[in-house]
């Protein structure tokens, strides 16, 4: 047997008859006669060699088995044809058909969440590429070309090929275990270069030789954040964390901040980054005040 090869046509045509329940208001749903109607099913049938509708005994038409089997495969070839339709317009429209987005490791994850959520409802057609990454590891996702836009921290601010847009901060504070002995009330100055401190480590060349935060000499270097705050709250050195992701651990006892004479703990500014030569599209620029209004900037 061989089958005919359906148009988009007779398969819309197909569905409307299913969702409006009828042919007579798939006809008017659609605005067309229901002659059209009629025949566009029979088109079809032929087509795909089997009965879709049982059409005797009923005023309204019923799927046969059949037409049940396939009525799935028919919606997601429509759904499918609509979805390359709305990327086409939006093409014309100037909407990007992709954006790669990375984001420092120091974003809050719920600011991240809402942000995305919000764009996936404005954007459906534009397809997100996200990379979470610290320092200069940032701005190397961007100079590389891997990305379009990042929020990133100062550290790679002021290079000379990104543009940059300030879009909130996030504070950073001293953290350590209950028991670590700078934990003491009094600490006095210069101790905590006694103890170890655990550091976040660019994985990127771009700030090689240069420190931030760092007052130990005695150091671990850890190139995901994650692995750092697991360290501290098994007391195995101190350092400098986001307070936002830190606050149910201090809250529960888990781990103490840290009341040291050399205030290491600092805001930490967040910036939109991109290259100087590209210009953003919509989807990008709306992703850069989604960032600024969860940052509260």
């Amino acid at each position: 047997m061989k089958l005919g090869e359906p148009s988009l046509d007779q398969l819309r045509i197909f569905l409307a008859v299913v969702d409006e329940g009828s042919f007579g208001a798939a006809a008017r749903a659609s605005g067309r006669a229901v002659s059209a109607i009629s025949y566009g099913i029979a088109q079809l049938e032929t087509q795909l060699a089997a009965t879709l509708f049982e059409r005797e005994g009923s005023r309204k038409p019923v799927l046969t088995e059949a037409g049940e089997g396939l009525l799935a495969e028919a919606r997601a070839v429509a759904d499918r044809a609509d979805a390359l339709l709305a990327k086409a317009k939006s093409l014309h429209t100037g909407l990007e058909s992709s954006v790669g987005l990375v984001l420092d490791v120091m974003v809050p994850s719920d600011v991240t969440a809402q942000v995305l959520r919000e764009f996936r409802r404005m954007f459906p057609t534009v397809a997100l590429t996200l990379n979470i990454e610290g320092l200069g590891a940032v701005a190397e996702c961007l100079l590389d070309d891997r990305a379009q836009l990042a929020i990133g921290g100062p550290v790679i601010g002021d290079n000379p090929a990104l543009e940059r847009q300030v879009v909130g901060d996030v504070e950073l504070i001293p953290v350590a275990a209950p028991d670590h002995p700078l934990a003491a009330k009094d600490v006095a100055p210069g101790e905590s270069r006694q103890h170890l401190q655990l550091v976040l480590a660019d994985r990127s060349d771009l700030t090689q030789g240069r420190e931030f935060s760092v007052l130990s000499p005695l150091t671990w270097r850890l190139g995901d954040l994650g692995a750092k705050h697991a360290l501290l709250k098994e007391g195995l050195g101190w350092g400098n964390m986001p307070r936002h992701q830190v606050a149910e651990d201090i809250a529960a006892g888990r781990l103490v901040e840290l009341d040291l004479p050399e205030k290491p703990g600092a805001a930490y500014p967040l910036s939109a980054l991109w290259r100087r030569n590209e210009r953003l599209g919509p989807a990008a620029n709306w992703l850069i005040d989604g960032f600024r209004d969860g940052l509260g900037n």
